[in-house]
């Protein structure tokens, strides 16, 4: 009987051992990340309430042309006036 025996029989059972816990393992491991690949169904989400966006001065087109040329009167044609002024 050699030396080298002894240690091969240790190499060998060492090797049947991890080969075993390996094999075990990853079947596990493969299990566990299935699970956290696969998407899990999320709740709506809330969305933030927007604040009310003030429309201007709430007069109408017409209403505009009305007002700017009764104001604009005498004035430069220039600025908010442009194109209302006589």
């Amino acid at each position: 009987m050699s030396i080298n025996t002894p240690l091969r029989a240790w190499a060998l059972a060492c090797t049947i051992t991890s080969t075993l816990i390996c094999g075990l393992a990853l079947p596990t491991l493969a299990l566990a990340n299935d699970v956290a690949a696969t998407p899990s169904p999320k709740a709506k989400k809330k969305h933030a309430a927007r604040p009310r966006v003030d429309t201007g001065s709430g007069e109408t087109h017409a209403e505009r042309d009305r007002r700017l040329t009764r104001e604009c009167r005498g004035r430069p044609n220039a600025g908010a006036c442009e194109g209302y002024a006589r």
